[in-house]
């Protein structure tokens, strides 16, 4: 067993070594304006990557004693711990892969603060000036590659799932790699984990020794989702919003295991995408799967759709239940069709400039009680905007389970209260209760109480 470790000081390589007093500074600011909140809630959840829970309220709370400081002196950079998690270290030294993910925090948080959010260089509010934030955040952090072909499969899923559906994710991880097909998930445990261990293997096997395993995060959600031990490219994007665009902006084809009200979220974020008018005939492959035990899972999952936005929504979506080979076959296969659609339209093979995506779907989304109660929850509106009043639904959904604001809100006002038709509410209660039963929505699910309250008008 590791000993106690009250303080540790790491030098940061690389270009994080010559910070400048100001951004040093910036991450230290205790107040409304700076970082130091934000950045010591990112590194604490880093730090603990491998500890079992998800809520990012109770993860403060049981490290309460720990504090993070960055100092300029005379070689450079000092990050300077105090009582960080043990597991972290392995005969007092700091895990290699966790150190390189403290640095993507610092790099991330530092960049997104100064040269996106407050530098003026870019128009938050137009669309165009969010996409164009978003490539230079992954930019930044050597996300892009110019000269790779279109190979990159996200893989969404639960962080809360049974040992079965991960063996499931980690086999289709393993068909991937023998594929050379790069991984790239919200970069936590369960569903997430799976496909890139798998992938570990794969790539191994077929000697392929250029192996991708991105990560995309934001801060509300990493202390629930830390960062597994396999992602070998991190990035943190300032919210959800972006990271969700991210991800479909990155990714070239993408494959959907069993989860929850995140999982849920993603869904109805990318069908909103889909179905807007003018994406039509953009390809973008989207598999659900799983093993054979979750095939109900999915029956319930496509007639949430199908009640909810219609067949044209769940045409959008291939159900492929305890096909390993397959499904990495039909993604493989689907990776020639993107790239002969970017090579036609001139577009890059390593960002999706040419999905449209609302300004609407691409603003921040504060699941305040209010506003969850103001969602427009009506089928009298185009299918594409219902898909996105449905997703930041599912996003205060998970706002209430694991994000501490979102936690400290329930506690303080009560459950969320959502209103709409009363086929959508239904449905959507229906759907909630399978998760609730199946244990999605939490990992320790033996004490949950919803964060939500389904109004039928």
């Amino acid at each position: 067993m590791n000993p106690e470790i009250e303080k540790v000081i790491i030098r940061p390589q690389g270009s994080l070594g010559i910070l400048s007093y100001q951004e040093a500074s910036l991450l230290c600011d205790v107040s409304s304006g700076g970082l130091n909140d934000v950045l010591r809630q990112c590194a604490l959840a880093v730090l603990s990557t491998g500890a079992r829970g998800d809520s990012g309220l109770h993860l403060l709370e049981t490290h309460a004693d720990f504090q993070i400081e960055v100092a300029i002196k005379g070689r450079g950079v000092q990050i300077i711990l105090e009582n960080p998690p043990n597991n972290a270290f392995v005969e007092g030294e700091m895990i290699t892969g966790i150190k390189q993910h403290l640095y993507a925090v610092l790099r991330d948080l530092v960049y997104a603060r100064n040269e996106i959010l407050y530098s003026g260089q870019f128009n938050l509010e137009h669309s165009h000036g969010i996409t164009n934030a978003i490539f230079h955040i992954a930019r930044n952090a050597r996300m892009l590659h110019p000269d790779t072909l279109p190979n990159v499969v996200v893989c969404w899923g639960g962080h809360s799932i049974p040992l079965d559906e991960y063996h499931y994710a980690k086999h289709l991880g393993y068909e991937l790699g023998l594929r050379r097909l790069d991984i790239c998930t919200g970069c936590g445990p369960g569903a997430m984990k799976g496909p890139m261990k798998g992938a570990v293997l794969g790539h191994g096997k077929q000697r392929y020794k250029k192996g991708r395993y991105l990560g995309l995060t934001e801060p509300g959600i990493i202390a629930a989702e830390a960062p597994n031990a396999i992602v070998n490219e991190l990035c943190i994007f300032p919210d959800i919003e972006k990271r969700l665009e991210a991800f479909v902006r990155i990714g070239h084809g993408i494959i959907i295991f069993p989860g929850g009200p995140g999982t849920m979220e993603e869904i109805l974020y990318l069908l909103a995408v889909l179905l807007h008018p003018e994406n039509t005939g953009i390809p973008v492959p989207v598999i659900l799967t799983g093993p054979e035990k979750c095939r109900d899972y999915f029956t319930n999952i496509i007639q949430f759709i199908e009640t909810t936005l219609g067949k044209q929504a769940t045409d959008k979506l291939t159900v492929m239940v305890n096909e390993p080979q397959n499904v990495a076959s039909e993604m493989k296969q689907a990776m020639s069709a993107v790239r002969q659609d970017r090579r036609e339209s001139s577009d890059a093979y390593y960002y999706n400039w040419r999905l449209n995506i609302e300004l609407d779907m691409q603003r921040p989304f504060n699941p305040t009680h209010q506003n969850m109660a103001s969602l427009n929850l009506h089928k009298d509106q185009p299918i594409h905007e219902l898909a996105s009043q449905l997703r930041k639904a599912f996003s205060g959904i998970v706002t209430g389970n694991v994000k501490a604001e979102g936690i400290r809100e329930i506690e303080k006002h009560g459950p969320f209260e959502l209103r709409g038709d009363a086929q959508i509410m239904h449905a959507m209660d229906a759907l909630l209760q399978s998760f609730v039963e199946q244990n999605r929505m939490k990992i320790d699910t033996s004490t949950y109480n919803p964060c939500y309250k389904i109004i039928h008008t």
